[in-house]
Order: C-alpha cells, then structure tokens, then sequence
C-alpha cells in the first residue's frame, strides 16, 4: 500500500466516529421533519437547524471531554457517580425509543421504495419486500460484528446520502436571500390551510438533531478510539465536521421541499408524498435523487438503532463490545424484526410511536442535568471541570428542552386525544 493511500485511510479513520453519529442523527425523522418545515414554512426556520446544530456540538464535545478526562462512558458514569437508577432509566427510555424508531424508519423506507416502484412495476413492489431486503442488509452488516466494520459501511451509505441530498439542494434551491433571512430567529405565520402552529413543527426538528441517545454513544466511540484528553482537538475536528455535515443536509432537505412545494403551495404530512409530489414539479431525476438519499437516511439510521441496546447494556456494565455473542445476536435479530411490523400490518404503530415520543420528550432535559452535575465535579474533571460560561449555556440549553419537550408533549397529547 502506498503511503498517500496509507495517509489517505488513516485521516478517514480520525472522522470515523463522527460519521457515524451523522449516521445515526439523519435519518427519516430528520428528512420528514426538515422536508415538512420547507414545505409549509419555505426557508424561514433555517435558524432552528443552526441553533439545534451548535447545541449539538456543545454537548457532543462536553460528554466527549468527559470520557477524555476520566476514562468513563456515559452511562458507567450515571450509574457510579449518581444512581444506578439513572443508568437504568436512560436504557430504558432510550431502549422503548428505538423500538418505536426501527418500526417507523423501516415503514417509512419501505413505504417510500413502494410508492417511487409504482414507476416501474404496476402496482409496486411491495413493501414487504422492501422492508425484508434492508433489514436483511442492516442485520448482515451488524452480524461481521467489529466497530471498524460498521463505521465503515455506515460511512459509504452516509457519502451515498450526502450526495444524494446536495444534488437535490442544487437543483431544487431556493432563492439564497430566502436561506439568508430564515437565519434570523423567528416564529412564521400559520398557513391559512392550517390550524396548528410552527411550535410542533420546531419542537421535532430540535428533536430529531438534538438527540440525547448521540451524546451517550458519543463516550463509547470516544473510548473505543483510545482518545485521551491529549486528542481533544482530534475529537473537536472530528465533532465538527459531523455537526457541518448535519447542518448542510439539514438544510438541503429544506431548500428541496421549499424550493418546491412550498413554492407551489402544496403541503406535506409523511416523507413518502415528496416522491408523488416532487416529481411533476422537479422531474424524475430529481425525485430519484431524493428517494435514495431518503433510502440511504434511513438504513444508516436503522443500523445505530438496532445497536442501541446492546451497546447501553456493555457501556452499563463496562463489558467489553463484543457483538459477535450469541446472546446480542438474537438481541438484535429481534430488534430488527420489528421493522416488518409496519409493512405487514400496512399501518404506521401510531400509539408505540407517540408513547416512544412522549419519553424521548423527557431524556434531553435529563440528559442535560446529568452532565451538568458530573462536568462540575471537581474530584472527577479536575482542571477540566466546567466553567461558568459553561454552567450559563447548559442551563440555557435546559430551558430550551424543557420548552420544546413541553410543545412535543402537547403535540403527543392532541394525536391521542385527537
């Protein structure tokens, strides 16, 4: 192997646990959640993605440099440090999330394969089919077993989705001074074809790119790098370049469903409707793109989500990450069966889905008190403990998640009741 190759792979090698946190953070949430806000509010809320994407990197670098101080993941951390009860809490709220998240992803992905088939096959394809073939290809990615492995099969579907969704921005982009003034804070009126306001629709997309689940793997892949507190600013590079990369995403999903059907007064209410909507007003080349940076979005999300719990349990109780046991095997076999409920059942698990919701609602908060206590002990950070400054932003970052955890709890709230 040359040495500019060598150099090549081992510069990837530095930014691999940062894909593979953008790997988990993009996902059909994200796209539903960005597409919807372009499509009813055009680019006026592009300042929520930035203001959810600095929160982001400021919690990504504060629970990084913990496990750089001390050697302790996240959860090790809760449980020896605050409670055990923590630890358990934040495996469970986690653990109920990602069961609701692996069905909705998988009934999304294939919901969208079938509608974008109808082009090609008389009736489409089946969603089944579609959701059988990706479990299949997520489940023989996790069975190789090595972290190495799945962050570098994660980090060719995340190019695949990047590609896919900045060409998409190109060809579908806005006017760029409607991007410039959606940077400025502020609330856009409410369509007159709708009754509810933008409050939901901010509250998920800070929920989708502020997620407390990031933060906790985020300790495990820091430890599993061997970085030391003397690769600070290798894992600040590293943060950095996948908070930019969920920002331009972010943003390009936007900028297609304004740049389109918010231009053309269309609304949106599941990801699937891009691809029958998208195409009379982009053309198929455009709707193709957009269907497999959604297709990519999702299977990279799938495969984190279907990690999760094995993962919380090793970081738990600070057993070594060996994926290959049987017992994490079946663990997982089991998780990922979960995607074929939608499909088969040819109906979104509304009430799993909104419960999972309503406890993602209460995790941030949670998960920002938890490290503002462990970053402001002295006996555990040393020098490294935080500052003022610090203390300032994390509190302000709590009254920003406990508002938007409020208005996803009403939103919950008004599915049930309505």
């Amino acid at each position: 192997m040359s040495n500019t190759k060598q150099k090549a792979i081992q510069g990837l090698a530095l930014f691999l646990p940062g894909i593979f946190l953008l790997g988990f953070n993009i996902g059909t949430g994200s796209v539903t959640a960005m597409a919807k806000a372009g499509a009813t509010y055009g680019m006026s809320l592009v300042w929520t993605i930035v203001a959810s994407c600095l929160t982001t990197y400021f919690m990504i670098n504060l629970y990084s440099r913990y496990t750089l101080v001390t050697g302790e993941t996240a959860l090790h951390a809760f449980r020896k440090h605050i409670h055990p009860a923590v630890g358990i809490f934040f495996i469970l709220a986690l653990t109920f999330g990602v069961m609701g998240s692996v069905m909705g992803v998988m009934g999304i992905v294939a919901d969208i394969c079938h509608v974008w088939s109808k082009g090609f096959v008389a009736g489409g394809i089946s969603p089944v089919v579609f959701a059988g073939i990706f479990i299949s290809l997520v489940y023989f990615i996790f069975w190789n077993g090595k972290t190495e492995f799945f962050e570098r099969a994660l980090a060719v579907i995340v190019a695949i989705m990047s590609i896919c969704f900045l060409a998409n921005f190109f060809i579908l982009m806005p006017p760029p001074i409607d991007m410039l003034k959606g940077m400025i804070p502020n609330i856009p009126e409410v369509p007159a074809t709708q009754d509810k306001g933008p409050f939901l629709v901010i509250a998920s997309m800070v929920g989708t790119t502020v997620f407390s689940g990031l933060f906790i793997i985020r300790t495990t892949l820091v430890k599993e790098a061997g970085w030391t507190i003397k690769d600070m600013q290798i894992q600040k590079k590293d943060a950095i370049v996948a908070v930019t990369l969920m920002f331009i995403i972010s943003v390009s999903i936007m900028a297609a469903a304004a740049g389109t059907l918010h231009a053309a007064g269309l609304g949106l209410t599941k990801a699937s409707q891009m691809i029958e909507l998208l195409e009379p007003i982009a053309g198929q080349m455009a709707t193709a793109i957009f269907a497999c940076g959604i297709i990519a979005a999702g299977v990279s999300s799938q495969f984190p989500n279907i990690l999760m719990l094995p993962w919380l349990l090793c970081d738990y109780h600070q057993s070594e990450r060996e994926m290959t046991l049987p017992k994490y095997r079946i663990m997982v076999f089991f998780i990922s069966l979960l995607g074929l409920v939608v499909p088969i059942f040819n109906a979104r698990p509304v009430f799993v889905m909104i419960v999972s919701q309503a406890f993602n609602a209460v995790i941030l908060p949670a998960t920002v008190l938890c490290i503002f206590y462990l970053g402001n002990r002295k006996d555990l950070m040393g020098t490294y403990r935080n500052t003022m400054v610090t203390n300032v932003i994390l509190f302000l970052i709590l009254l920003f998640s406990i508002f938007t955890s409020a208005i996803g709890i009403k939103g919950v709230w008004e599915q049930i009741m309505g």
